[in-house]
């Protein structure tokens, strides 16, 4: 590892913090972020960075302050705000103390903040008030890891890093940790960094540089002391080709994302399901391939900070059925439902040291190792599924670096009951828990086009990870793209043709690859034509019936078949219109393959209610656009609508405007609003069609 300190780039923290913040948070920001670089280092959230430098009170007095990162915040995104600065010597107080439980250290951090609105500061934040260096950094190093966790630890440490380096056994973190840190610093004060058997590495200095580059130099020192041990390496006798293992994923992974959903005791809401993401990279591959690779994958993580994201085991699965489905599922069942068995027991093994008020965890695994595939990681969110991947990748490589010395050995249960039960761990996860649609995932027809944007917006907002799909890819493009800026991840484009049922199930796969599965279809997709019914060509009305009827055929279809796999149930949502109830003259070919799609919806409500898929639609009239998206259908229709009644297009809108009861313009995120209320399950209804028109008596549904 190298050092990534640029004098330039200091320079620039400084003139972009320094006079908001001042210099010494100005260069506290940068030396943290070129740590958060280094995925070897730290992972989303991990370690701590601190310090020691001075606050100006309401009075002018400048008071000793230390400056920690919060709880949870990343170091490669870190801003002086994320931050929070604490009074020092009020803190340095508690030193004093023989002990102090972790609801009360918290209590103590929060009264000390100089900002009130701040957020949490870390759990270790007494390790960097104790001891007494002005920057100090804790990382989570992977070479590190490698070396404390496994047998004599503490030797391999001493051999690598020399006997400079302070070395601790594994304490909780908290205000334990702390007394431990300052003990150990006090007895050797001229040391260059300490290391915590099991949990990582701290480093200081009178400069962020110092400190920085004095990781950097530790770390170095304990990757070529790894290397030079090395002496054997995991063999498997195959390993399974990346197309092989993505195939089998996309199999298979609806059927364990429905396995792994945690069922809830609501009727209408009856589970709450994970989002999955696979891990089929070569080395991870190689792991599972191996004769020792389960023993080894079975083994505790490398550090209790990564329990909240994985949990403590993974769950691997013997001899996968890849070519029985049936048998598979099977197979899974039974061994999600020993995970579960096994972790209860687990829980009640040390069930007295709950602290109170923390209730029991669900029992589902995070990570899933499969021999012939590799890992699937599950998480609430695309984010945390995500997060959990990236370490399970972390974990496994240095797993296998430790056992290429010897054997690797990780933190006792006891230990790892403490941590995964610690609230103030899991007060690092951002809860979105608000969001009704945080565990879902859509996948959207016609997205590209005014309704469907207005819907996809919409279902962002409520949590939901969205595949927005349209034929038309330039449109599809630039509609993803401008997502994207807002939610990230979760969202992405499927080039999607409703007419071709090929396409269709392709659509579904690439979902499926992404998140594991999908709960809530959206068919908005669709055609018009003017003519009337004397000049309407055959070739013009096949092409609406292609898309309208066999398009909505093919979604109804598919996602029938998807859910029945999934097992826990689903929505769908046909946008239909209110031309089915109210046609209009010259839009026969329309109206009438319209219809034909609602009737197919009606039927799958049928059909599809055994399995708890609710089918119902919205009826919209007339929507012109939304934001600087024009509708596709109003393209086709709106030159033929103002050359009848002698309008041009503002006085279009404001005529459909005026024809209904109430007046109101109806806008696409009125119909994704009606979207919603059937996709979060408001009341338990299916093959009901909500119109979204104003108010117009003749197209009342009936």
């Amino acid at each position: 590892m190298r050092s990534r300190w640029s004098d330039a780039e200091a320079s620039e923290f400084r003139t972009r913090y320094g006079k908001d913040f001042g210099d010494d948070l100005a260069l506290r920001t940068y030396s943290s972020r070129l740590i958060g670089a280094e995925k070897e280092l730290v992972l989303h959230g991990g370690g701590n960075t601190s310090v020691k430098s001075t606050f100006t009170n309401l009075f002018g007095e400048s008071v000793p302050a230390v400056y920690v990162k919060a709880s949870g915040h990343d170091l490669a995104t870190l801003e002086p705000g994320d931050q929070p600065g604490l009074d020092l010597d009020v803190l340095r107080r508690l030193r004093n103390l023989s002990r102090l439980a972790d609801d009360a250290m918290a209590v103590e951090l929060r009264s000390k903040l100089f900002d009130a609105r701040a957020a949490a500061p870390s759990i270790e934040a007494l390790l960097h008030v104790f001891i007494p260096a002005k920057y100090i950094d804790h990382t989570h190093t992977d070479a590190i890891l490698a070396l404390t966790n496994q047998p004599e630890g503490d030797k391999h440490i001493r051999e690598a890093l020399g006997d400079k380096v302070i070395v601790l056994d594994y304490v909780k973190p908290g205000f334990s940790l702390a007394l431990a840190a300052a003990a150990g610093f006090e007895r050797a004060p001229e040391s260059e960094g300490m290391v915590l058997l099991k949990h990582g590495l701290v480093t200081w200095g009178e400069s962020a540089r110092e400190s920085y580059e004095k990781t950097i130099e530790l770390v170095t020192r304990a990757e070529k002391y790894l290397e030079g041990k090395t002496t054997r390496r995991l063999r498997a006798e195959s390993v399974t080709d990346p197309i092989t293992a993505r195939e089998r994923y996309s199999r298979i992974a609806p059927i364990l994302r429905g396995l792994l959903a945690v069922r809830t005791g609501d009727p209408d809401w009856p589970y709450d399901r994970f989002i999955l993401r696979p891990l089929v990279i070569d080395e991870v591959r190689a792991l599972v391939d191996s004769r020792e690779g389960k023993d080894l994958a079975l083994t505790p993580p490398l550090t209790a900070d990564h329990l909240i994201r994985t949990k403590a085991l993974p769950l691997w699965i013997d001899d996968p059925m890849y070519d029985d489905e049936d048998r598979l599922r099977e197979q899974l069942a039974r061994a999600v439902e020993e995970y579960g068995r096994q972790y209860e027991q687990y829980v009640n093994r040390h069930a007295d040291r709950l602290a109170p008020g923390i209730g029991r965890f669900d029992s589902m695994p995070r990570v899933i190792l499969m021999p012939g595939l590799g890992a699937v990681c599950a998480g609430a969110d695309v984010k945390e599924a995500g997060i959990a991947r990236d370490i399970t990748a972390q974990t496994l490589s240095v797993k296998m670096k430790a056992a290429a010395m010897g054997s690797y050995e990780g933190l006792s249960e006891d230990h790892i009951f403490d941590m995964e039960y610690f609230s103030l761990q899991h007060a690092k996860i951002d809860d979105k828990s608000d969001l009704p649609l945080r565990r879902s995932v859509a996948l959207v027809t016609g997205a590209a086009g005014a309704i469907g944007a207005g819907i996809c917006e919409e279902l962002l907002k409520a949590g939901c990870h969205v595949a927005v799909s349209d034929l038309d890819k330039e449109r599809l493009t630039s509609l993803a793209v401008e997502l994207r800026k807002a939610h990230g991840d979760r969202v992405f484009a499927i080039p999607l043709d409703v007419a071709d049922r090929a396409s269709v199930e392709e659509g579904f796969q690439r979902v499926i690859q992404g998140w594991g599965g999908v709960d809530l279809v959206v068919a908005n997709a669709g055609v018009a034509h003017v003519s009337p019914l004397t000049d309407l060509e055959a070739d013009a009305f096949q092409k609406l019936e292609k898309v309208n009827i066999e398009g909505t055929l093919n979604v109804l279809a598919e996602a029938g078949r998807h859910f029945g796999k999934q097992g826990t149930g689903g929505d769908i949502v046909v946008v239909s219109t209110k031309n089915v109830f109210a046609p209009g003259a010259t839009f026969g070919a329309y109206s009438a393959t319209k219809a034909a799609a609602h009737q197919l919806a009606r039927i799958a409500s049928l059909e599809l209610a055994a399995i708890d898929v609710r089918v119902n639609m919205v009826s919209p009239d007339a929507v012109f656009s939304h934001g600087g998206r024009r509708s596709g259908l109003w393209a086709e229709v709106g030159p033929d609508r103002m050359k009848a009644r002698g309008l041009d297009e503002k006085g279009l809108e404001e005529y459909y405007r005026n024809r209904n009861l109430l007046k109101t313009r109806v806008t696409a995120v009125h119909v994704a609003r009606a979207v919603l209320f059937f996709a979060t399950r408001q009341t338990p209804t299916t093959g009901a069609t909500i119109p979204v028109d104003g108010g117009l008596p003749d197209a009342t549904p009936r």
